[in-house]
Formats: C-alpha cells, structure tokens, sequence
C-alpha cells in the first residue's frame, strides 16, 4: 500500500484494524480528513487514539476523562460539604424535622386550648361575647399557622397584618 496516495476506508480499516464503517464514521465526526492520503490518515488516526488513551477526548466524542473526573470530584465536595453541615447540626433529615414540628405543634395547641378556660378563671367577669372574641383570635392563630409554607420564607412580609382584627388593651373583652 502506497501510504502518499489517498486509500478506500475499506483499505484504511484494514491497515490499523478497525471496519470500514467505523472508519466512515472517524470522516463524518472530522477525525479523519476527507481525500487525504493514507499517511495523514495514519497520524490523524493515531492523534485520535492518543487523545482518547489520554481521557481528553471521547471515543464516542462524548464526556471524556478528565471532565468525568472533575465532575465526580464535584460531586464528592457536595457531599463532603452535606456530612459537615449534618456535624455542625446546620442540616437535619426531613423526618426529623417533620417529628420536631409536629412536637412543637402539640405543645402549642394544648397552650391555646387552655387559654379561653385560664382566661375565665382569672377573670370570671368576661362574658360570652369576651369568650367568643378569645376563641375567635385562637382559632385564628391555628388557622395562620396551619397555613404557613415553604413559600412563607422567601416572601419579605407576610400579607396581612397577624394583629389585624385583634381587640386591643382589654377592648371587647370585657363585658359591662
């Protein structure tokens, strides 16, 4: 084979071992250059091959080596980073969080539930319409807090005052 002069593919393959359509694909992805003698062939072949043994580039012309490597070590940091917020109690599990609320929800329903009982015990002159505003402002409190999201915190102010509608200093909560 005269290695200055250009070659078929099916030639080509058959001189570093590879098929004649791989060798059309190494021309439709530019490795190999179109009507080049086979000695060019040759040396943009092997450049080909060492790049790829190199992890720069591909076989498939896809994700190579060192982007590979780069990418798992990315991957490693974050996961590096989780186990140390998890250590400085920065990061907790879902479940847990969840079990932590809830505990904190139940001890803040029996408070409401015994302040309309604690507020006519202390103050046995308030009337009916004093108990129905308490009971009022209480179930409005449950309602606001069983409302509140994930949204919630990213939202700079809260729409609507949480006081509005509240009887001030005593006001309606006396009866006379």
């Amino acid at each position: 084979m005269d290695l200055s002069q250009p070659v078929t593919q099916a030639a080509f393959g058959s001189l570093v071992g590879i098929s004649q359509p791989a060798v059309s694909d190494l021309l439709s992805r530019g490795v190999l250059t179109q009507d080049e003698p086979a000695a060019v062939w040759l040396v943009e072949y092997c450049t080909h091959l060492r790049e790829v043994a190199a992890g720069r580039q591909g076989d498939d012309g896809g994700l190579d080596l060192v982007s590979e490597r780069a990418r798992l070590a990315a991957a490693q940091a974050d996961k590096f980073e989780m186990a140390n917020a998890v250590t400085r109690k920065e990061l907790a599990p879902v479940a847990l969080i969840e079990q932590v609320l809830s505990k904190a929800g139940s001890r803040v329903a029996a408070i409401l539930d015994a302040i309309p009982g604690n507020c006519k015990r202390l103050q046995p002159e308030l009337g009916a319409a004093a108990m129905h505003s308490i009971r009022k402002e209480i179930a409005r409190a449950r309602n606001c807090a069983a409302a509140v999201s994930l949204d919630d915190l990213v939202e700079e102010e809260v729409p609507g005052d949480e006081t509005e509608g509240m009887a001030s200093d005593g006001e309606a909560l006396m009866e006379g």
